[in-house]
């Protein structure tokens, strides 16, 4: 299996990770992991309308993502994650699927959130999240877009302090 980048943005699928992070990645398939948005079939079929040419995009929900991924269904795919929360590729992590880089692109300032950057807003357990998946080996990385400043997570979470 393959996943060529695992990202957190809620917006999901947008301009930026369908053109500037296609480009980079050329992934085979854009797969958004969300247990809310997989029965939507209106989102989904907006979704699947701006995927690039040549790509595969699976909306599905965290069970159905694991269970793929343990049968094989992607061994042969570059498949770039995308998910709404930090909560999501812990349990992909806890399943056994393999993943190296975790980016964190966009979280809305809403809720308990506090914001970190322009496009970065965190709650306390959003935090504990993204710490744990750097703990088991994740490289936890900040960036909107490909060509912004990659910050790493001790540089956001030296902006908390």
């Amino acid at each position: 299996m393959s996943i060529v980048l695992a990202r957190i943005d809620q917006r999901l699928i947008h301009g930026i990770t369908v053109n500037d992070w296609n480009t980079r990645l050329k992934p085979k398939r854009f797969m958004v992991i969300d247990d809310q948005i997989c029965d939507d079939e209106v989102v989904k079929g907006s979704m699947r309308m701006s995927k690039p040419s040549g790509t595969g995009m699976s909306i599905i929900s965290t069970e159905t993502a694991i269970n793929n991924f343990k049968m094989g269904k992607y061994n042969n795919h570059g498949v770039f994650v995308i998910v709404k929360e930090p909560e999501t590729l812990l349990k992909l992590e806890e399943a056994g699927i393999e993943f190296s880089d975790v980016n964190v692109g966009f979280l809305f300032a809403e809720g308990d959130r506090k914001p970190i950057t322009n496009r970065i807003s965190l709650n306390d357990k959003e935090i504990e999240d993204l710490k744990e998946l750097s703990k088991r080996g994740k490289n936890v990385t900040f960036q909107y877009r490909p060509s912004d400043e990659e910050l790493s997570l001790d540089a956001i979470l030296s902006k908390l302090d």
